[in-house]
């Protein structure tokens, strides 16, 4: 039997300090409660840390390598040798990541409201944890833990890198071998064949990105083949392994080209996510999980035991740092605000980070006819933009999917220059639930390339 005497006792425990957790923890503690902070290994959970901070700083520096590769094209005589230093990447990834965690780690210490553990919460009862040697209870707990890199079977003894590891790389690979070819893997990939890898990215589906539609994955494909990234699709990875060289080796069955064997200095693990769960001990307190690991939730976030709650990527109804963010937001303005705000209320939306870039928000048209709706289709390609023409950027698209009877946007797809702050514009009406002739008839400035929006709303055609 546990003695009570020897348990902590706070008005709220949160695991995790991701874009839900953290955020939660400082509201939670300006409202008077007493919160235990547990966090294993760094304040920022992945995004600020592993995902999108020092990735996108990678990707603002491949650009830069792009651009000096590229000034032929608009008139300017750019002197042959720009070379990428990784080493300063490395640097100024490092610096952005270290002032943006300093700062959650001072505000954290001045906050008497907030105790913070450094270590491993695992549950010992419904609602206790134990911390390093301690135990921790509260009415409510917030679990926050995150996902991380699937690595499949038969990679132990491989020397492969995940999203992780590859930002501390200090030296470029000489040939960046990419096992899947979605998000992830496109975005490392692009970016390290810019800053002067071989980049040879392997897929079991027959396109990319399968989740898009087929217009989508073709042309991102086509435009990371103009920039010398490798594809090879249709692949069954059959033996991966080590070879002579101190690189890996990957034997693998395309639909295309049979049987044949890659040989690479790095390789790069890039097959899905999964939560971090597996640790926590659920087991003790019943709360419920499926068969991937992630905590089954409520629309408000609850999961099947009162008072214990799941957010951001754990609980498997967002994969991203906004719906991550906007969990917090949930827990936050019901229980301070009165608000009757629900996970099944927002839109579903996201970015692809290659250059040009994707913005996303609800169902594609793949969907759509997938789903039999009666819907309106409007397309534009971005070559017909006077401002993409101006810049010199003109690969991609945009299209809309409206329904026919509502006249409500379904889902659009912004692929090219700027597209993932043009896909505000439209998430913005979709989010007012109005009807897409609002957008339609807006007066928007020239010369920009979110004019082209109402021009394509002007000629929608039945599918």
């Amino acid at each position: 039997m546990m003695n009570s005497n020897e348990i902590k006792t706070f008005d709220a425990i949160i695991i995790g300090s991701g874009q839900a957790g953290t955020p939660l923890v400082f509201k939670l503690a300006s409202q008077g409660q007493k919160v235990a902070f547990i966090e294993k290994e760094h304040f920022g959970g992945t995004c600020l840390n592993v995902g999108c901070t020092p990735t996108k700083t990678y990707v603002a520096s491949a650009r830069r390598m792009w651009d000096a590769q590229h000034g032929e094209e608009l008139g300017i005589e750019i002197p042959v040798g720009a070379k990428a230093n990784l080493q300063k990447i490395k640097a100024r990834k490092d610096v952005l990541i270290k002032k943006s965690v300093d700062g959650i780690a001072q505000g954290v210490e001045k906050n008497e409201n907030i105790t913070f553990f450094k270590g491993e919460a695992r549950f010992e009862d419904k609602k206790i944890v134990a911390v390093n040697n301690e135990l921790l209870t509260a009415d409510e707990i917030y679990i926050n833990v995150g996902g991380s890199a699937f690595v499949p079977n038969g990679y132990e003894d491989i020397p492969y890198l995940t999203n992780q590891s590859i930002l501390e790389l200090e030296e470029l690979p000489e040939h960046l071998v990419v096992i899947g070819g979605s998000y992830i893997g496109l975005e490392f990939g692009q970016m390290f064949a810019r800053l002067g890898s071989k980049v040879t990215i392997i897929e079991q589906g027959n396109s990319i990105i399968g989740r898009e539609d087929e217009e989508t994955s073709q042309t991102i494909q086509q435009i990371m083949e103009e920039e010398d990234v490798d594809f090879r699709l249709g692949a069954e990875c059959l033996a991966a392994n080590k070879n002579g060289n101190g690189g890996i080796s990957a034997r693998i069955n395309c639909s295309k080209d049979g049987m044949i064997e890659i040989k690479g200095s790095h390789l790069l693990l890039a097959v899905g996510r999964r939560p971090n769960t597996s640790n926590l001990q659920l087991e003790k307190t019943g709360v419920k999980t499926n068969d991937r690991g992630f905590i089954e939730v409520n629309d408000y976030l609850e999961t099947n035991v009162k008072g214990i709650y799941a957010l951001g990527d754990c609980n498997g109804k967002g994969s991203f740092t906004h719906t991550a963010y906007n969990d917090y937001e949930i827990i936050a303005e019901n229980k301070f605000e009165g608000k009757n705000r629900k996970v099944s209320d927002r839109i579903t939306t996201y970015g692809l980070y290659v250059d040009p870039p994707l913005g996303r928000v609800g169902i594609t048209k793949k969907e759509a006819l997938q789903k039999g709706l009666d819907v309106l289709i409007g397309h534009r390609p971005f070559s017909r933009i006077a401002r993409a023409k101006e810049k010199g950027e003109t690969k991609g698209y945009m299209s809309v999917v409206v329904d026919a009877k509502t006249k409500k946007i379904l889902g659009a797809t912004v692929l090219g220059i700027g597209g993932d702050e043009i896909i505000s514009g439209i998430i913005n009406i979709m989010n007012a639930d109005k009807s897409y002739e609002v957008i339609r008839d807006s007066v928007q400035p020239h010369p920009t390339v979110s004019e082209l929006i109402p021009t394509m709303l002007e000629s929608l055609t039945r599918v």
